[in-house]
């Protein structure tokens, strides 16, 4: 085969050639039939006994070479397809377009998109492994499967019948000489929170949180790269907090089980506060940059104008409920095996969020190679609290249409949800576990709280702690104090060291009020 990509110096050359062909072929899930159909034109020129079904499986075989006829059969497996995610951008239709291929130093990269080396890559190994007659083994029986990358879809339905071998590589690593000895299971969680627009005037803006790593959901979780739609979520609620807004659209992500790198919103806030939005995005960007600085140091949030106008927004209660679910829906690692230190048990991945008509979508993938864990998510009993309004039991309805739990509007007067639910309720969801509904609250008290302790609990302060009285400081009027430095040179939003204030007074006071 020729080298086109013009790599002499790598050993595995006929490895990155036939990875070259494969990747000029479009093959994201669901879209396997031309690549299928290329390994079967493999098997067919190289004389080789091979297998294709309805679903686009691919099962190719080749007797052992001589000498080796006795030895135990090896089954080499991999999938086909691959998750087809671009930049923000980048012109290219998966369903018709191959990559364009390029060398990046030491690493083998695509232009503007993800490169398919999960499972391409194993593949090219294959076909490489079956085309060189001087590499002697025993019978080898290829087993490349479709969709494995939204549920192992062809994995569910392929017939093996004519396999003899009973021993199995699967060629699924991102980490070259590393062995791999479980596998974890998945599922697709579907959610809809339904909502409610309305009419509203005032100055529209774009907002996107972009600059984020990504990666796959399976291999990659264990980053802890930010997650866009969840970051998003985080966006919302610091401005809601600050100033009157609305919502107009939500979209983030492009496949289920790639971490979202990118996020977009438009809102409407007052005209009048456009200096303040800038300044609010500003803080809060330097808080993302800050939190993120190993995982994602290029993280960023980008403003754009849409002039003033009016514009169909989501209703109050309905951005109350959105943004809840955001700021509250699992995310990221849950469970790290106590056997196997460094490998991920459970993890889940929310990584396609829009919002249409009639509510807000969501597709998260879900992973688990512990099957009991799944049973043990589902059958939690889980108790909804939160001030009065946001939207519990109608989330709640939403779960379990049989619940019919009573709700009620938001005051368009105080902005604040009504009392509603009057008591706590334990219900058992349809599908198992139960879920205990609470009434809402206007304010909380915490008394086990020193003053002297509050500081601890403000995650921005700790990076400062060459105050002139150590520990014994409480940032407030001390001399010399390393926190109100900071927040006179803006490396600590000023909004979060006045809530730190007010708090403090409350706990003085002996109450604490929302």
């Amino acid at each position: 085969m020729k080298n086109k990509l013009n790599l002499p110096e790598l050993e595995s050359k006929k490895v990155f050639a036939y990875f070259e062909e494969l990747a000029a072929i479009p093959h994201g899930s669901r879209n396997t039939r031309q690549i299928s159909d290329y390994l079967i034109s493999f098997a067919k020129e190289h004389g080789l006994e091979c297998y294709q079904d309805e679903a686009n499986n691919v099962v190719i075989i080749q007797e052992a070479s001589a000498g080796y006829e006795s030895a135990d059969p090896i089954i080499m497996q991999g999938h086909m397809d691959m998750v087809c995610e671009k930049e923000k951008g980048v012109e290219i239709d998966f369903e018709k377009d191959g990559l364009e291929l390029y060398v990046d130093g030491d690493f083998l990269k695509a232009k503007g998109t993800t490169l398919g080396g999960d499972d391409g890559v194993a593949v090219a190994y294959i076909l490489a492994i079956m085309d060189s007659p001087e590499i002697a083994h025993p019978r080898l029986e290829a087993v490349i499967t479709v969709d494995e990358e939204i549920g192992m879809l062809g994995a569910e339905v392929i017939d093996l019948s004519m396999l003899k071998g009973h021993k199995m590589l699967n060629i699924d690593s991102d980490v070259e000489g590393h062995f791999l000895t479980s596998c974890a299971g998945g599922m697709t969680v579907d959610t809809v929170i339904p909502v409610t627009w309305q009419k509203q005037q005032g100055y529209g803006a774009g907002l996107t949180v972009t600059g984020l790593e990504g990666g796959h959901s399976g291999s990659e979780i264990d980053k802890e790269h930010a997650n866009a739609n969840i970051l998003m979520g985080r966006v919302l609620k610091y401005l809601s907090d600050r100033m009157e807004l609305a919502v107009v659209s939500l979209a983030g992500g492009l496949k289920d089980n790639a971490i979202p790198r990118e996020c977009e919103a438009e809102i409407v806030i007052p005209e009048e506060k456009k200096a303040e939005l800038s300044d609010y995005i500003t803080e809060l960007e330097k808080i993302f940059k800050k939190e993120y600085a190993v995982s994602d140091p290029a993280v960023c949030i980008e403003i754009k104008e849409n002039g003033t106008g009016e514009y169909d927004v989501l209703s109050y209660s309905s951005m109350t409920k959105v943004i809840f679910y955001l700021r509250n829906v699992p995310n990221g690692v849950q469970h790290m095996s106590m056997v196997m230190p460094g490998l991920v048990e459970t993890s889940l991945n929310t990584g396609i969020m829009k919002l249409t008509t009639d509510g807000l979508e969501l597709t998260a993938s879900v992973r688990s190679s512990v099957s009991t864990r799944k049973e043990e998510l589902k059958d939690n009993t889980v108790v909804f609290a939160g001030p009065s309004g946001v939207g519990k039991s109608s989330l709640l309805n939403q779960i379990d249409s049989n619940f019919q739990l009573k709700t009620g509007d938001v005051s368009d007067k105080i902005k604040r949800g009504k009392h509603t639910t009057r008591h706590a309720e334990l219900f058992e969801l349809k599908f198992g576990g139960m879920v205990a509904d609470t009434p809402g609250f206007s304010s909380l008290t915490l008394d086990d709280i020193e003053d002297i302790d509050l500081k601890d609990y403000f995650i921005e302060f700790e990076d400062y702690d060459d105050c002139k009285f150590g520990s014994r400081c409480i940032h407030q009027n001390e001399p010399n104090c390393a926190v109100k430095e900071a927040v006179e040179n803006g490396e600590i939003p000023k909004e979060r060291y006045e809530s730190y204030i007010q708090l403090l007074n409350e706990i003085r006071q002996g109450k604490r009020r929302y």
